[in-house]
């Protein structure tokens, strides 16, 4: 199949050489005027912010990225609900996509998945069967808009990643799918998912690429990488952190990670296994263009060589409770 993402892959994998992923887009459009707590989505499909949308999509190109994602993480109709737009998902997600297309030209698109924030039964009221619908329905405008890849991203619960994945494969069969997962929960996800067994499960779904994304900062995905790359060598994978913690600084998120520390971390990421390479909130172009540039301007790091900057995860043992949880899902 020639897709423009998997014919980028193929061309780094044969040159041993890595992918430029773009950076934050929420953060980014807060910092063009977004207010909290409004859809960063809608922006998609007003007017008067397109060109916004087009700005964030144009700085990350400029600054380096092969792929950029489109501006559409809460585009599920479950969160599109929260703000009465759920009846516009394809809309949405369509433009979305349309704008990251007209900047991106031959470049590669993806289409950002973001979860649905509901927990499944019997935690909470989401069946699997209406999350698949709802991500089938994100996917058809997206894959109407053009992407290239659809990326299923920040998840915590592989149950919601498999119904992504099935809603997304239902939508448009032959446009291949990226999964990455959020580990922040000392080096697990909220839903108490190691690296170990999220790219172990995942790549039972035939995916293009399995990693990490958001989380805690550079120091802790890096570990999470690792411990991924260990687990399955053979798979891509995905780095795409944020550029540290936040701090509140006069009301707003302010992150402690420069461009200069993404630097030099995108060094590490790839020595430690990972292929595909961006960054996630907080970050700006100038860290993806300090992130391109560290990896093209100098030699790879031997990895026997690193130590980690923070230990990997311990095993977490289920109590029985939650065991039985787990099964009857």
């Amino acid at each position: 199949m020639n897709n423009r993402f998997l014919n980028l892959l193929a061309e780094a994998q044969a040159e041993r050489s890595h992918v430029m992923v773009d950076g934050g887009m929420g953060s980014m459009l807060m910092a063009a005027g977004l207010v909290f707590g409004d859809p960063p989505d809608q922006w998609n499909i007003l007017p008067d912010k397109q060109a916004k949308v087009r700005a964030v999509y144009r700085g990350y190109l400029d600054a380096g990225s092969q792929i950029i994602l489109t501006n559409s993480f809460g585009g599920t109709p479950f969160r599109l609900k929260m703000h009465n737009l759920d009846g516009k998902t394809f809309d949405i997600n369509k433009a979305a996509a349309e704008l990251a297309r007209l900047e991106a030209g031959e470049r590669v698109v993806a289409g950002s998945m973001g979860p649905s924030g509901e927990l499944f039964e019997p935690m909470g009221k989401l069946t699997y069967a209406h999350a698949v619908a709802g991500f089938a329905r994100q996917a058809e405008g997206l894959a109407a808009g053009g992407v290239d890849v659809f990326w299923v991203e920040t998840m915590s619960d592989l149950d919601e990643v498999r119904a992504a994945v099935e809603g997304a494969r239902q939508a448009a069969p032959n446009i291949p799918v990226v999964t990455t997962m959020t580990f922040e929960t000392r080096g697990f996800t909220m839903m108490g998912v190691s690296p170990a067994q999220a790219i172990t499960e995942l790549a039972k779904l035939n995916v293009a690429a399995i990693g990490a994304n958001c989380g805690n900062g550079p120091d802790e995905l890096e570990a999470t990488i690792f411990a991924m790359h260990r687990e399955l060598p053979e798979m891509t994978v995905v780095a795409k952190g944020n550029a540290g913690m936040p701090q509140m600084v006069d009301g707003k998120a302010v992150y402690n990670a420069t461009p200069d520390v993404m630097g030099g971390f995108a060094r590490r990421f790839r020595a430690f296994g990972a292929t595909i390479i961006g960054a996630c909130c907080g970050s700006t172009p100038d860290h993806i263009r300090l992130m391109a540039h560290q990896l093209g301007a100098f030699p790879a790091l031997d990895p026997a060589s690193l130590q980690l900057s923070v230990p990997l995860p311990e095993r977490k043992v289920l109590s029985s409770d939650r065991r039985e949880r787990r099964a009857q899902r």
